[in-house]
């Protein structure tokens, strides 16, 4: 397992470079009330001060998941502002003449793209990059919406699995609260990460680093893999050779 101290330490370092060799000023990231994007809201906090901005960007996202996001940007003092989306996803769907559905992925994932839309205005605006909130369990298998939280510039805790997320969580002082409740894109009412995959994080996190696994659960993992490729790499493009 990771030393919390020494990768808060060296992540630090590299987002005030990251930040530096980009000539940007600042870092906005998205704050959803979850463990991943209170951790790197911390991060960003250390490395930055108050040259940082985490967006609040409720979406018929659940009371409470608002509530986390509020106290914690409140209690660590992080400079944010809350962008309601919901009016803007009804009027998306009400051009595309759709209704609303619970677990119909084609509608939910408008809604992280949004969100993405809503960083990058601000970090155009401030002269910031976006930090994003996705860790190698995500990142590995694609669970993540492409060109909405897959749509950033860095990504400050891809290489730690969730089992090292919650380590850096405690580390840093998260609350208990927000470290153990289940993981949520906050797609739809109900909805939970490992509910969606149909797989643990532990499974996940124990196959990455030790190449563990029931052989079922593997093949899961390394179809999810290869079905998300495309996430992972950028567009293709034709070679025409002149």
């Amino acid at each position: 397992m990771i030393n919390p101290a020494e990768f808060v330490e060296r992540v630090t370092v590299w987002l005030r470079e990251e930040i530096r060799n980009a000539k940007a000023k600042g870092g906005v990231l998205g704050i959803s009330g979850g463990i991943d994007s209170a951790v790197v809201a911390l991060l960003l906090k250390r490395a930055l001060g108050d040259n940082m901005l985490g967006l609040i960007m409720p979406c018929h996202s659940s009371s409470k998941d608002i509530d986390d996001a509020l106290e914690l940007v409140r209690s660590f003092e992080i400079p944010y502002r809350v962008v309601d989306l919901s009016p803007v996803y009804d009027a998306f769907l009400a051009v595309l003449e759709e209704t609303d559905r619970k677990g119909d992925t084609a509608l939910a994932n408008i809604k992280p793209r949004l969100r993405m839309t809503t960083l990058y205005y601000f970090a155009n605006r401030f002269n910031y990059l976006v930090v994003g909130t996705g860790n190698k369990s995500e990142l590995e298998v694609g669970y993540f919406t492409k060109y909405g939280d897959g749509g950033v510039d860095l990504l400050p805790i891809g290489s730690l699995v969730k089992s090292e997320v919650r380590e850096v969580a405690r580390y840093l002082g998260v609350p208990e609260k927000i470290i153990s409740k289940p993981p949520t894109a906050g797609l739809w009412e109900g909805q939970t990460d490992e509910g969606e995959m149909g797989i643990t994080y532990e499974a996940i996190d124990s196959y990455l680093i030790e190449g563990k696994g029931e052989p079922d659960i593997i093949k899961k993992i390394e179809n999810m893999r290869e079905r998300n490729k495309h996430k992972r790499v950028p567009p293709k493009v034709f070679l025409f050779n002149r």
